[in-house]
């Protein structure tokens, strides 16, 4: 479990060393009788297992501590030193051993308490690690919190969740307390409870857009649109430039049939600066989804497809492009597949649509640079070789066609449709280049394989 107050004590013994005794030593006095000898062993050891601490020689340590406790049995700082020396050395029995022996002599120190507590849950002593962590909560709510995830990790999710309300209650609203009831909730399945606990939260924190996104994605969870609506209607009527909550709006619009304000919940989310690549571009793939059955609202798409460059994950891109080709658009999807591209140059199936596109087009030179270039990334993809061939055929590049097609034509598994593409070109190719004998040749073999299917 995370300790949450561990203090750095460089010098610790600068820091410790007022509380070795009530009577003060003038050190600057050279002792003349037993107490004094006593007293200069006594800090002598003590220094000692400092330095040996410090040099990790734990077991050295220990021992001039236990030399120090038989000088003076009543000094609580010596049976904190052992207890860590202990704990280093995982002897967890006479770590504890120690440190209760330091608690006995200072109650009421908090880093005796907490070392304690460190050694209980180590070894997982669940009931004790709870007192003691419980005893802790008097000196920081930092503590309180390991005493909600302590009782959150043990399955007492009703106590967790109660320490949680009494922080939030005290000190406000934490991150860090709502992702432990969040686990909490998630861990029981309680989505009734928290569905209230969010309510209560939309009335203390009426502002507070997380709250009302939260609520509402609970309610659609459980398939409750009436419910999940009227939490986005309300946000809208607190916050009215809200642009999160047409994330949610345009959907409840769509399922209504109230095309007109999905559009606008739709174009918000589109050209909004906040809201985030992957959320926007899943809004323009629903667009894109929606136009295509209602074509009449294709001009409303194409005012927003300025605004999907903020898509890093190129999808929108695709998407547009696979819209635009169905729409026979083949200079605009092409356009929108090179787009996603620069977002996911290694998207195989955008290359191939690109691809197609570029020879479809008669964009030969284009075609054979970029098939080119993709070959080097999918050497064993024969229909880069084969669009290769193509482009170099269309640009009278008979050789360096032949070249690629030979090569690509071994990468074919059980595709007969392609191997005759491929024969086609060859025929082609040694056809421009003078050599009949071969390109019949390729041409008897294309026709066989046709006769064949």
């Amino acid at each position: 479990m995370k300790k949450t107050l561990k203090i750095a004590l460089i010098f610790l013994g600068i820091i410790l060393m007022p509380k070795l005794s009530s009577t003060q030593v003038d050190f600057n006095k050279r002792p003349d009788d037993d107490l004094g000898n006593v007293e200069d062993k006594f800090q002598d050891s003590f220094f000692e297992a400092l330095k040996q601490k410090g040099i990790e020689n734990y077991d050295r340590a220990v021992k001039a501590l236990l030399k120090c406790a038989e000088l003076r049995d009543s000094e609580a700082v010596v049976y904190y030193e052992l207890g860590k020396n202990y704990v280093m050395l995982k002897n967890f029995g006479k770590a504890e051993e120690s440190l209760k022996k330091a608690i006995n002599i200072d109650p009421n120190n908090e880093w005796y308490l907490d070392a304690l507590y460190g050694v209980y849950v180590q070894i997982n002593n669940y009931e004790d690690a709870l007192k003691t962590v419980k005893k802790l909560t008097q000196f920081h709510p930092d503590y309180k919190q390991d005493l909600a995830n302590f009782y959150f990790e043990n399955k007492k999710y009703r106590l967790a969740l109660k320490t949680l309300d009494e922080l939030d209650e005290e000190f406000g609203i934490s991150e860090d307390r709502d992702a432990i009831r969040k686990a909490i909730y998630n861990a029981t399945g309680d989505d009734k409870e928290r569905i209230e606990y969010l309510e209560e939260r939309i009335e203390l924190q009426p502002n507070n857009e997380s709250n009302y996104l939260n609520l509402i994605y609970r309610y659609s969870e459980r398939n409750n649109k009436k419910k999940a609506f009227e939490t986005a209607i309300k946000l809208l009527d607190q916050k009215p430039n809200s642009q999160l909550v047409h994330l949610a709006l345009y959907k409840f619009y769509l399922d209504e049939g109230n095309h007109k304000k999905a559009i606008k919940s739709m174009k918000i989310v589109v050209k909004s600066n906040i809201i985030k690549p992957d959320a926007k571009a899943m809004v323009l793939n629903d667009f894109v989804k929606f136009v295509r059955d209602n074509p009449q609202f294709e001009d409303d798409l194409l005012e927003v497809t300025t605004n999907v460059a903020s898509d890093e994950t190129g999808k929108s891109h695709a998407e547009l492009g696979q819209f635009y080709l169905q729409k026979n658009n083949k200079e605009k999807a092409l356009e929108q597949f090179k787009l996603a591209l620069t977002k996911d140059e290694t998207n195989f199936d955008i290359i191939k649509k690109a691809l197609f596109l570029q020879i479809d087009l008669k964009k030969y030179q284009e075609a054979e640079a970029f098939s080119s270039e993709n070959l080097e990334l999918y050497p064993s993809q024969p229909i880069l070789y084969l669009a290769n061939g193509v482009a170099n055929n269309n640009l009278n590049q008979p050789d360096k066609a032949i070249e690629s097609l030979e090569i690509g034509v071994d990468y074919i598994i059980d595709n007969v449709i392609m191997e005759i593409d491929f024969y086609r070109q060859l025929s082609i190719a040694y056809k421009l280049s003078n050599n009949i004998t071969k390109s019949n040749a390729f041409s008897k073999k294309a026709d066989a394989l046709l006769n064949k299917e």
